[in-house]
Parts: C-alpha cells; structure tokens; sequence
C-alpha cells in the first residue's frame, strides 16, 4: 500500500495512509515518527489479559508504556499489518505479530486486530484484539 501524496508534496491524511505511515514506524524502531502520527490526547487501549493491558495517553505515554516495553521484553516485536478495512475514520487492520521472548526465549507468532480511529490525520483512538493466550504462553517458563 502505497502513501498518497498531496499536491504540496506531503503526506495524505487519508486515515489508512496515517494508520500504515504508524506500522513503518514502528517496523523502523522511530519511535519519533510513531509520536507523530498520535493525536496529543490519544487513547490507545492494549486488550484485557494482554501483558501491558491497559490505556494509555499522549504519544509520550503510547510509546514508553508499550512500544519500548514491548521492545525490552521481545526480540524482533514486530505487527506485520496484512489487511485493511476502512470505513470514514475508522480503520481496521488485520495483522500478525512475531517475536521472541527475551525471558523464555519461545516465538510467538499470533493473529491480531487493531481498530484505529483517525482524526485531522493524527490517530485519537486506537483498541488491539488478540489471543492473549498465545502471547502469554509464549512467557510462561
């Protein structure tokens, strides 16, 4: 999926094109470029029973209470976006994450859907849904 481009050469607040410019990002380790495509008061909600269950808020927030524990605690995290369904300001992906624990040294390898909200081109809202045993199973020693 290619980002669309605005007359003025820059990137289209399209919802899908904001939502992939975060999975680039995050693939890339820019936690940087990640904070810019979260709205200031972003709610971004991990799935009860996930390991960083809960919500977080500013970019700030999203990516030191997730993306860098996720990073600590996993080698090679990754959420490899397949599928996009998208209707107005609501954006769904379906998706697969992949990693290795650091503790247990086991892989994971789970389905994943994430429910993106995306407003002005910045994202405001974001829920996961997983299988929240496999991740787990994948901890367990």
């Amino acid at each position: 999926m290619g980002l669309t481009v605005t007359d003025h050469g820059a990137p289209s607040p399209a919802p899908a094109d904001v939502v992939r410019r975060q999975y680039l990002a995050s693939a890339r380790g820019d936690l940087a470029a990640l904070r810019a495509t979260l709205a200031d008061d972003v709610e971004w909600t991990e799935m009860a029973g996930f390991p960083l269950a809960g919500t977080y808020r500013t970019p700030a927030g999203v990516t030191a209470g997730v993306m860098e524990r996720l990073g600590a605690d996993w080698e090679d995290w990754a959420a490899h976006d397949d599928s996009y369904v998208v209707d107005g300001e609501n954006v769904v992906v379906l998706a697969r994450y992949t990693a290795r624990n650091r503790a247990t040294g086991r892989p994971l390898n789970v389905r994943v859907a994430h429910h993106f909200v995306v407003r002005g081109g910045l994202i405001v809202r974001f829920e996961q849904f997983t299988d929240t045993a496999l991740v787990r199973a994948a901890m367990a020693s």
